[in-house]
Formats: C-alpha cells, sequence, structure tokens
C-alpha cells in the first residue's frame, strides 16, 4: 500500500475508521499473519504496523479499543490557513457542520535586495497579520460557541500561520484541544477543507516493511 515516507524509516498511511478491522485483517493476509503488542502488529514475516491515536480520541491499550473508539463521532474543529485562503469549520464524522472558506493573497517573498525587498517584506508581513486577525474573527465565530462539544482542534496549512490566528487571545480557550496532527494542504476551498475532515479523524499508521 503506498504512502507518505516516515522519518526513520518506513511510511504512515491513512485509514478511514470505518475501514481499520478490514485493514487489519489484510495486514496479517499480505505479511504471514501478525501478533499484536499494544497499538503494534508484528507480521510473520518481520513487518509492522503501529496505530497512531487520531485526534479526539481517547488513549487505546490495542487495535481492537482504538477501532471502537475511532468509529465514535467526535465533533472537531478545523483551522486552516495559508497565503492563498483560509477555512474554518466544525465536522463530526467527516460531515462538516459549519464552515467558511475564502481566498486571500499574501505577497511572496521577492528576490529583489535593498529598498524594495524591505517595502515588499513590510506589505507581506501585513497582510499576514490582516489575514490572521481575519481568520481569528471567523474562529471566533465558529469555533468558540461550539468549545464544549469540540473534542480536538486541527490545524492545517500553513504552520507559521496558523500559530499567528490562534495566538489571538480571543482563541485562548481552544489552544488545549489543539492536536499535534498538523495537515499539509493546499490553498483552503471548500474541497479541500472536506478532504481534511476526513483526513483529521483518519488512522494513521506508520508501516514498516521487513527487510
Amino acid at each position: 500500500m503506498a504512502g507518505r515516507p516516515a522519518a526513520g524509516g518506513g511510511r504512515w498511511v491513512e485509514v478511514d475508521p470505518e475501514r481499520i478491522a478490514r485493514w487489519i485483517d489484510g495486514f496479517g493476509e499480505r505479511h504471514g499473519g501478525h501478533t499484536t503488542e499494544g497499538l503494534t502488529l508484528h507480521g510473520g514475516d518481520g513487518a509492522t504496523a503501529t496505530f497512531e491515536v487520531p485526534p479526539g480520541v481517547p488513549a487505546a491499550a490495542d487495535p481492537a479499543a482504538l477501532v471502537h473508539a475511532a468509529t465514535q463521532p467526535r465533533p472537531l474543529g478545523l483551522l486552516l490557513v495559508r497565503r492563498g485562503g483560509y477555512a474554518v469549520g466544525v465536522a463530526a464524522g467527516g460531515d462538516l457542520d459549519v464552515s467558511k472558506v475564502d481566498s486571500r493573497y499574501v505577497q511572496s517573498r521577492t528576490a529583489a535586495g535593498g529598498w524594495s525587498q524591505q517595502r515588499f517584506a513590510r506589505r507581506r508581513d501585513n497582510q499576514a497579520r490582516a489575514m490572521a486577525g481575519e481568520v481569528a474573527d471567523v474562529a471566533v465565530r465558529l469555533l468558540l460557541p461550539a468549545r464544549d462539544r469540540l473534542t480536538a482542534l486541527v490545524a492545517g496549512g500553513d504552520r507559521r500561520l496558523a500559530d499567528e490566528v490562534l495566538a489571538d487571545p480571543r482563541l485562548e480557550p481552544l489552544l488545549p484541544l489543539r492536536s499535534g496532527r498538523f495537515l499539509d494542504v493546499p490553498d483552503p476551498r471548500l474541497a479541500v477543507l472536506q478532504a481534511a475532515a476526513r483526513s483529521a479523524r483518519a488512522v494513521r499508521v506508520l508501516v514498516r516493511d521487513s527487510r
């Protein structure tokens, strides 16, 4: 199965929670059976698969407990921001309950030097601050009212911009919910936000094949 290369070897694959049980069966078929140690499967041929608990899911002792927990409905807050736009929403079960998507433009870096470079840098910084403020306003409207029912907040896009948005003092109540998972997404559009809602609830599996 294809996946994203992992630091230190192996690859990350994303599996919808509803498919995890079937994926585990397939792992055993591909690797000569398997044994379980915590959240790691050990294939008969030496391959391993280690499950990462998704955002908003309680800690699980083994894959069976993880399957049960990951398939339960859990509202997630989503905050995606890049130079080309932003998307904020609340999703449950991979579907969006509320959302706001807009396109903006933040000046890219310029190769020019001297005064011109400084002028473009100031313009870029001003545009970034303006965008961060606008996204924070949207997050206040959409995410704060849902604070008590959210199980996690998942950000994505440009990490620096996302951090700047979440540094807004009004959003401090959301910070304990912020997940360590950060989504790599293109300029946010509605379709990107919908895909992010599915990716945020997916179970990530670190697969290392036998040597």
